[in-house]
Formats: structure tokens, C-alpha cells, sequence
């Protein structure tokens, strides 16, 4: 289906956590994330979690460890291989990071089903400490937005991605998967010929389903990996008839 482009979100969608919170978690640092969490922003505080965890000792390798292990849904992966199988387009666009979602993609054999990856910028400093940065576009200035958090933008990013299919000229249908309260305005932006699906009971769900005549799109709720790939598999042939 090359007419085809599916975005998904990251933590809650692909696997059936936030990977911050569980890098965190893992490593016994809820309380002092929890204690901070009301004076950062939320990705420079997964840049001090990561500053704390190198100082007491913890290195990219025992992060990589903890990333392995998270939760994830046997048929998200292979919803995901059954869609580029049926040549779809796939992206992320995710407020996590670079470096925990790649570790966790190439742990599952999936970082080369996805043609791109939007998601803070990280890197492995010269001391061997992961530093969080924020999305480029949005980090010497604010992009105004007042339904997403100030790091990231997913609205704008979703019209950027538009825009540029839009520049190749064939007429591509979007379905976009999330969960979160920063996946409501990408909805948002969906046009009448695309597809939206929601998690059912998750923040995303709950922004849409008061009013959900604002959302151009189609709306296909899911609850669990099962239905996410039976449904996305559904929405992907029923295009292509």
C-alpha cells in the first residue's frame, strides 16, 4: 500500500509503558523523579535522571539492560512487520528519546521497518553519561502551542510530515496511533481521508471522546495489542480495496 504512511507514538502505544518512567523506576529513582518533577520541564529531568544514574555508577550498558526488558504486546511487533509487509510506510513520532527508543527497536528487530524517527535528540557524552535534548525545532524557540508541552510540538511536526508527502505528489493516507495528551493536536491535524486510534481510557482517548466531531479523521479506539493490530490491519485494507 504505498499510498499508506503509518505514524505511531512510542511509550504506551508500541510498548505498554513510558520508557522514562520505567528507566527510572527500574533503577529506584521514582522518589527523587517524583520530587523534582514540579520544578523541570519533563525531558530536562530525564536529563538529570541520567546525570544522577552515571554518578552513582551506572553505565549506558546497564541502561541498555533495563530498556530490554520492557513491557510490549507480542502482536504490536507483529502488527508492525504485517503492515510494511503490506508495504506501508511507517515513522515514530515520540516525546521519549532517540537513544531508548533505537535500543529497544533494535532489541526487537524492528528499528529498520520505520523510514523515520521524530524524538528528542540524545548522545553518550565523553564521560559515557546519555544526555536528554530536546527536539531541535522547538529548542531556542518556543512553538507556541498550548496543547502540547514546550519541548515538542507533534501538530507541527504532523504538518511538516504533510507537507512533504504532499511534495511528492501521490495522495498518501495517514493513520496516526497514540495515547497520550501530546498526540490531541497531531489528531488534530488529520484530514477527513485519515484514520486516528486512540487508546481506549488512556489521555488521548478522553481529549477526543467528549467532542469528537473536532477530529477530521476516522476514529478507531483500541485497548490492547490484539485489537491494535486486527484494527490497523482492518483500516490498511480497507484502503487499499
Amino acid at each position: 500500500m504505498d499510498g499508506i504512511v503509518v505514524v505511531f507514538d512510542f511509550d504506551k502505544t508500541i510498548i505498554d509503558c513510558d520508557s522514562d518512567n520505567w528507566v527510572v523506576d527500574q533503577f529506584g529513582f521514582t522518589d527523587l523523579f517524583n520530587q523534582l518533577l514540579p520544578t523541570m520541564n519533563w525531558n530536562s529531568l530525564v536529563d538529570r535522571m541520567t546525570k544522577e544514574l552515571h554518578s552513582q555508577g551506572k553505565t549506558i550498558e546497564d541502561i541498555e539492560e533495563v530498556l530490554k526488558r520492557v513491557p510490549i504486546h507480542s502482536r504490536i511487533i507483529t502488527a508492525i512487520k504485517s503492515a510494511h509487509a503490506l508495504g506501508c510506510e511507517l515513522r515514530i513520532l515520540s516525546d521519549a528519546n532517540m537513544f531508548f527508543i533505537e535500543t529497544i527497536l533494535n532489541h526487537l528487530g524492528l528499528k529498520d521497518y520505520f523510514s523515520e524517527i521524530n524524538t528528542n535528540p540524545s548522545f553518550v557524552d565523553e564521560e559515557g553519561r546519555l544526555r536528554i535534548l530536546p527536539y531541535p525545532d522547538f529548542a531556542t524557540s518556543s512553538h507556541g502551542c498550548s496543547l502540547c508541552p514546550p519541548n515538542m510540538c507533534k501538530g507541527l511536526i504532523i504538518e511538516r510530515i504533510q507537507a512533504s508527502l504532499a511534495k511528492e505528489g501521490d495522495k498518501k493516507t495517514l493513520i496516526y496511533l497514540g495515547d497520550g495528551s501530546g498526540d490531541y493536536c497531531p489528531s488534530l491535524k488529520l484530514k477527513e481521508e485519515d484514520h486516528v486510534m486512540p487508546r481506549k481510557n488512556f489521555p488521548l482517548w478522553d481529549l477526543i471522546f467528549p467532542n469528537p466531531i473536532k477530529i477530521k479523521a476516522e476514529i478507531h479506539e483500541w485497548t490492547d495489542g490484539e485489537e491494535l493490530e486486527k484494527i490497523l490491519l482492518q483500516i490498511i485494507n480497507k484502503i487499499s480495496l
